[in-house]
């Protein structure tokens, strides 16, 4: 069953341009040249539900502007998506009830306060049960092994640690689907190794759908067996992501990365 249908999505920017020095400045108060950012340019794409998809593409791609569409967090330009049968952007309660996005660059978090205090928290936005919060909490808990870290303020935890409670406070009213934006980016090996192994286990025991962004290879390898990846906005590959590189002596990275190299040319022939 198809969870997440994507059809001709954009998103366009306008922006203006601006040369350096006084002068300009005031020109600009006159007279401006305004430029557009095509940051999506029309992808469509589909998941099926309990997938782990990686979504794979170089820093500008337009990875985190989708996934933000997906959520509900920006309007798209033009055309049409759809999450757990809702229109994202209409932001209606039932849709924001089943789904979570993660950000590794961003947090969720109280940063004053204990990450408990934003479980519960998210506990009454969610409205979850008492009992059913303290089973999913505590069971969440207990796999991170991060019991003796509830009651330190955040910004006293390291990035690891933190992308742990990001995690829990994510997770706590259960979402069906998961958009999770650079979970690992900054973390040492044995954390990486961690959230990979956590999300593994987390897809295989609840069959939640996980649209995955990162620009470690290990983190895609490991849990995704199928990639969609976009470059310059546009989507340059979708299927298997061991049949990328399964004709020629390269590595799955070494292959992706000349699909990069062989998009920009054509953008390039393009303009």
């Amino acid at each position: 069953m198809q969870i997440i249908k994507v059809e001709n999505l954009k998103k366009h920017y306008d922006y203006y341009q601006k040369d350096q020095g006084l002068k300009n400045s005031f020109k600009n108060m006159v007279k401006r040249k305004k430029l557009k950012k095509e940051a999506v340019n029309g992808i469509t794409f589909n998941v099926n539900a309990g997938e782990i998809v990686g979504f794979i593409g170089p820093n500008g791609a337009g990875k985190t502007t989708t996934l933000k569409m997906l959520s509900g967090i920006l309007y798209p330009t033009s055309g049409i998506a759809t999450v757990g049968g809702y229109i994202p952007w209409e932001r209606k309660k039932a849709f924001k009830m089943g789904f979570s996005i993660v950000m590794g660059q961003k947090t969720q978090l109280n940063w004053d306060l204990p990450a408990v205090e934003s479980f519960n928290l998210n506990k009454y936005i969610y409205e979850v049960d008492d009992t059913e919060f303290k089973r999913t909490v505590d069971e969440l808990i207990e796999i991170l092994e991060v019991e003796p870290l509830l009651k330190t303020q955040v910004r006293r935890l390291s990035l690891g640690e933190r992308m742990k409670m990001e995690l829990i406070a994510a997770l706590v009213h259960r979402p069906k689907i998961i958009f999770l934006d650079e979970p690992t980016i900054g973390l040492d090996f044995i954390s990486q190794k961690t959230i990979r192994e956590f999300i593994r286990r987390y897809n295989e025991e609840t069959g939640a759908t996980i649209l995955l962004t990162s620009h470690y290879m290990n983190d895609i390898e490991s849990l995704c067996k199928r990639a969609i990846i976009i470059n310059d906005g546009l989507l340059i590959y979708d299927g298997n992501l061991a049949d990328i590189a399964a004709n020629s002596d390269a590595s799955i990275e070494e292959a992706i990365e000349k699909m990069y190299n062989n998009a920009e040319s054509e953008s390039i022939e393009r303009r």
